[in-house]
């Protein structure tokens, strides 16, 4: 840090100047003010020779980068320290790196050749880093490199590369799912491997790609049991989730003779902890062999036995795993063992509880047995929240049964008295499922719930109300002194559904009281038109089941009610009205259905079921969000059936090595100490993990694997060894004949100029296959990066030479052929008729896409007028695809910011399809549409002719959902397919809005704080006018003028596509060509880019 200080003071304090800026009060949009100066520092401090000063520059880079800041202009001064000595310091630039990998993919492309240097960097952290961040760019056209990448790390010889490598695969297969079956291949290789630190992430790389490929599991089965105590915890999940639907499909339903196993499920589980395994296999066999007996697979039984001690893990995930692994595959008498540590588990935080919670519920209704001696563990705690304490309702209600209900009931008394109302309803209806499943204790049940209809609390009266109309359909006759306390509720109980529930026992049940029923009619007459629809509809039930049993009295009431609902607002109300009316009031016109009115109104109705919601949950796999949510989610693998007969074990069967069959142990000795001296990789992945991977269990593993996993040794492991280095020189070759076919896209471009090597390229294009064609930017690109790093390259070298003279010249050839093809780049863009692309490194690019952007400024004072503002003819053109890389096809596209009829939130994208070539182009479409989450595509109509010579133009719509993201696709015509892609600036992702200045003033005073983005800036010599900034503004975002009272000040207000979030922009003028710019957005990163953008439109 004394490095640090000194070259700050040397740099005329900037630091002291600089630093504030970190404790800025967000509010004040300090926190987005662009400091240049600073940027030359921090090139300064990357640029020189001390690590500390690298350090500092990059954490500070890495610091900007999280608060929203645009660091990508210092690209070439962090990538040259991709080579650093510095871990630290190389670490920070890999984060960098991946930061601008996505979104800036040409400058992503560069650092390639490092990355693949890094691959062969002697010290395992450094490659297992450059995978990392090779994995981690999103470029479809280097997918054959990472390939490569993964497969050489895949035989890496530190255990921590090799993880790497594993946590690789998923992240390509995303990108390219074409290469599955590669992928598939360095899979099965990983799956041998026999160190812990592997084995789980591979195991998810597996689950992720290929779940299906059952038959990879086969061979390193017994050695992931065996492995399974010593992986990370998360390892430890993934493999037990894993192995749980391998085992479904390959062993027997081990509880196919569960009569007899019932029998003594309740005497087994009461054993000591001690004896209690002995105990149930005594059990469970002896009485098997009077029929065909159940015998378990040895390696089913090697699964249970290697996780039940991971039932005491510290991780919640581990021992919930587990717990379904058992749930799902144990015989029923040895289920029991995992209910002590799911109890453990409501020790914990309230998600967890949660979690456990509901797949304890799951359990209790088919394994109510092994919870019964845990009962108070689930009494509910005042401290509980509210959707524990109902889960814990859940499980005690599952676990009532004769010998507890009394307990339990008591524990409800409790319960009803507290304030959490949604609790105290939850245990109304918990009340009436226990009086409903126990039939001893359904009166005691009932008394107790009328006993709550006095209850000052009207939620807690209409929920038992409820509870009581479904205990009473079961024996209505016995308790109509019940059902005419209820009636008198009705001037008192003002919640829906009590009331309606009320009317329906009345109506149901009317014979049991003639003289009420009709009064409570004439009451609910009264208040009809006042009442909720779920009470009206009950009104109309009771007045119709009254006119058939009672019409003397009710006749005209029923008739009043039926006219009332006739012509009542809900149509429902006025259908049932309708009906009821045709069924009951014999007509001429009505049907034979009214001779049956009574037996369809007073029918004996079946008395409801009051089931556990979680009464289906088991066929979902306990302990997946599917189960939790009842819901299948993405990405659920459903749990195979058991299947009828057994499959074949031996395919499990691995071949033993001939060294341990030898009786003599001084052979086995030597052995053991012959293998570090032929293979590399055991001998060196010990002293590797412990020293360098930062693992605690990584030297344990190595035990683990040597020991318990030493069954699953394969014969052919040491041949696999001594074969390493032809497979390196191999894949050398794989490696640089990948490097040539990126490249040729480029080659044969340059050979167009030249009419010499014309014969030679057609003859090449006759032989190739199709492949996917790149940027000619990329490989320029690659080329200066090489150069950059050549220096570095030759340092290494000499440090190498001994080691690996031949290694380092492969590298000096592509130098070569990229500065040829750096000639040809640099004459692409004399061929370009159209105006220059927006993504320019030079200069004079930049210098005359200026001078064409102020030759459209000169209009006369009549583009002050609002409909002139941004004129369609004057939109900036971007380029899509190149005609020489096109091959003879030209594509610009422009954002003609009119509305896109068939999609409102897509932003419309005018394209311009030229043919220069010489044949016709056929079937110009678009395939392969790749967008981020959220985005969406309107495709534009297939263009099945375009002559040569010709230009045809078409409309597409994106939606870009309010972000600057690129929308990636294939174009392609009858034979060929272009990879190319749109990114929008951020000024095209709005629409203008008209706003009065009140209006302006109203929205701006919401959107202040961090909404609120304000910058100074020096107005450009040619925009110091009115007219001028805002033809700039609109030119550089779809902003409409708000009128303003002010000459000095210029207001713009619009609207983002997607989501309509308010946008307002303010310009100020003030002395000396001194200005002040205000943004106001609701979403920040618009607000930071939008001010970004008008900046440059104001300032050059």
């Amino acid at each position: 840090m004394s490095a640090s200080s000194a070259f700050n003071d040397e740099k005329g304090g900037s630091s002291s100047v600089g630093e504030p800026e970190y404790g800025h009060d967000p509010a004040s949009g300090g926190i987005f003010s662009s400091d240049y100066k600073r940027h030359d520092d921090l090139k300064e401090m990357l640029d020189s020779n001390k690590d500390s000063l690298k350090l500092e520059a990059m954490k500070r880079i890495v610091a900007m980068i999280a608060r929203g800041k645009n660091a990508s202009d210092l690209f070439p001064a962090v990538v040259k320290n991709v080579a650093c000595k510095n871990i630290e310091v190389k670490k920070l630039v890999y984060v960098y790196l991946v930061r601008y990998a996505e979104e800036q993919q040409d400058l992503a492309l560069l650092s390639i050749s490092t990355f693949q240097r890094g691959l062969k960097d002697p010290n395992q952290l450094i490659r297992a880093s450059a995978l990392r961040v090779l994995s981690s760019i999103r470029v479809t056209i280097i997918v054959p490199i990472m390939m490569l990448a993964i497969k050489e790390a895949a035989s890496d010889m530190s255990p921590y590369v090799r993880k790497t490598a594993a946590h690789a695969i998923p992240k390509l297969y995303s990108l390219d799912p074409e290469q599955k079956d590669q992928l598939i291949e360095v899979i099965e290789k990983l799956l041998a491997d026999k160190t812990t630190l592997v084995a789980g992430s591979v195991v998810m790389a597996f689950e992720e790609v290929c779940p299906e490929r059952i038959d990879l599991i086969h061979k390193n089965y017994r050695k992931l049991c065996n492995l399974l105590i010593d992986v990370e915890e998360w390892g430890q999940v993934v493999i037990i989730n894993m192995l749980t639907r391998y085992a479904r499909t390959q062993f027997l339903n081990p509880n196919m003779n569960e009569s007899l196993l019932e029998e003594e499920n309740d005497k087994t589980f009461y054993g000591s902890d001690d004896d209690e395994e002995e105990e149930k296999e005594k059990k469970a066999e002896a009485p098997l062999p009077r029929r065909k007996p159940y015998v378990m697979d040895p390696d089913h039984r090697l699964l249970l036995r290697n996780t039940k001690p991971l039932l005491q893990s510290r991780n919640a995930a581990v021992v919930m795993a587990v717990a379904q692994l058992y749930f799902h595959l144990a015989p029923k008498v040895e289920v029991g063992v995992i209910a002590k540590g799911l109890v453990r588990l409501l020790r914990s935080h309230s998600e967890v509880q949660y979690v456990v919670l509901q797949n304890v519920a799951t359990m209790t209704i088919k394994r109510r047995g092994m919870f019964e001696p845990y009962l108070k563990s689930f009494y509910i705690r005042s401290t509980d929240p509210t959707q524990i304490k109902v889960l814990k309702l859940e499980v005690l209600t599952n676990l009532a049964n004769e010998t507890n209900i009394s307990t339990i009931l008591r524990e409800f008394q409790t319960y009803i008295k507290s304030m959490d109302k949604d609790f105290v309803a939850a245990t109304i209806q918990a009340i009436g499922r226990c009086a409903t499943n126990i039939g001893e204790v359904r009166d005691t049940c009932l008394n107790g719930l009328v006993q709550l209809l006095s209850n000052r609390d009207e939620l807690v009266v209409a929920e038992s109300v409820v509870v009581i109309k479904k205990l009473l359909q079961m024996q209505p006759e016995k308790h109509s002194d019940i059902i005419k306390h209820m009636a008198k509720l009705t001037d008192n109980i003002q919640v829906p559904m009590a009331r309606a529930s009320i009317l329906w026992l009345i109506g149901e049940y009317c014979e049991h009281v003639p003289k009420i029923a009709p009064d409570v009619l004439r009451k609910m007459a009264k208040s009809f038109t006042n009442e909720e629809d779920i009470v009206k509809l009950q009104i109309i039930n009771l007045a119709a089941k009254l006119y058939l049993t009672n019409s003397k009295q009710t006749k005209l009431l029923t008739q009043y009610v039926l006219n009332l609902a006739k012509y009542d607002q809900n149509y429902d109300i006025r259908d049932r009205a309708r009906f009821i009316r045709q069924l009951i009031v014999p007509t001429e016109k009505s049907g034979a259905l009214s001779k049956y009115a009574k037996k369809l109104f007073l029918a004996l109705k079946p008395a409801p079921v009051l089931e556990s919601p979680f009464k289906d949950r088991d066929h979902f796999q306990l302990g997946s969000l599917s189960h939790l949510l009842n819901a299948k989610a993405g990405g659920y693998q459903e749990l195979p059936d058991w299947p009828e007969a057994a499959p074949d074990p031996s395919v499990r069967n691995v071949e033993v090595p001939e060294w341990t069959k030898c009786s003599s142990r001084e052979k086995r000795k030597e052995k053991k100490v012959e293998k570090p001296f032929y293979s590399d990789s055991e001998g060196e992945s010990g002293p590797t993990e412990s020293a360098d991977s930062e693992s605690d269990s990584a030297s344990g593993s190595e035990i683990g694997s040597g020991v318990v996993g030493s069954g699953s040794r394969t014969a052919s492991e040491e041949s696999e060894e001594g074969s390493e280095s032809e497979e390196e020189e191999e894949k050398d070759k794989k490696m640089m004949t990948a490097k040539k076919e990126l490249k040729k896209p480029v080659q044969e471009s340059e050979s167009e100029q030249s009419s010499e090597e014309e014969e030679e390229r057609k003859r090449e294009r006759k032989k190739s296959k199709p492949r996917k064609s790149e940027s000619d930017d990329d490989d320029d690109s690659e080329s200066e990066s090489s150069r950059s790093e050549s220096e570095d390259s030759e340092s290494e070298a000499e440090v190498k030479k001994k080691k690996k003279a031949a290694a380092s010249r492969p590298p000096a050839k592509p130098l070569k052929k990229e500065s040829k093809k750096e000639m040809s780049l640099l004459d692409f863009d004399d061929f370009e008729p159209a105006p220059p692309p927006h993504v320019t490194p030079l200069n004079s690019f930049l210098s005359s896409s200026l001078v064409t952007d102020l030759e459209g400024l000169s209009l006369s004072d009549a583009a002050l007028s609002p409909a002139t503002l941004s004129p369609s003819g004057a939109m900036k053109s971007y380029e899509l695809l190149h005609r020489i890389r096109g091959e003879g096809l030209s594509v610009e596209y422009c954002f003609s910011r009119q509305p896109f009829s068939p999609d409102a939130n897509m932003v419309a994208v005018q394209m311009q399809f030229t043919n220069s070539g010489a044949a016709d182009t056929k079937s110009l479409h678009m395939e392969d549409v790749k967008l981020q989450s959220g985005m969406r595509v309107k495709e534009f109509p297939e263009i099945e002719l375009l002559p040569a010579g010709e230009t045809a133009t078409a409309v597409m719509g994106i939606d870009f959902c309010d972000s600057t993201q690129a929308a990636n696709f294939q174009l392609c015509t009858h034979t060929k397919k272009f990879f190319v892609s749109i990114q929008p600036p951020v000024g095209e992702l709005m629409r203008p809005v008209f706003l009065t200045e009140n209006e302006f003033k109203k929205e701006q005073g919401q959107l202040m704080g961090m909404n609120e983005l304000s910058e100074k800036l020096t107005l450009d010599a040619e925009c110091r006018n009115e007219h001028a900034i805002v033809q700039r503004v609109t030119a550089a975002a779809n902003l409409s003028r708000v009128p303003c009272g002010s000459d000095k000040e210029c207001r713009f207000a619009g609207r983002t596509v997607t989501s309509g979030s308010l946008v307002l922009a303010t310009v100020v003028t003030k002395e000396a060509a001194s200005a002040q710019l205000t943004v106001n957005c609701e979403k920040m990163v618009i607000g930071t880019m939008l001010v970004k953008d008008v900046l440059l439109a104001l300032t050059q």
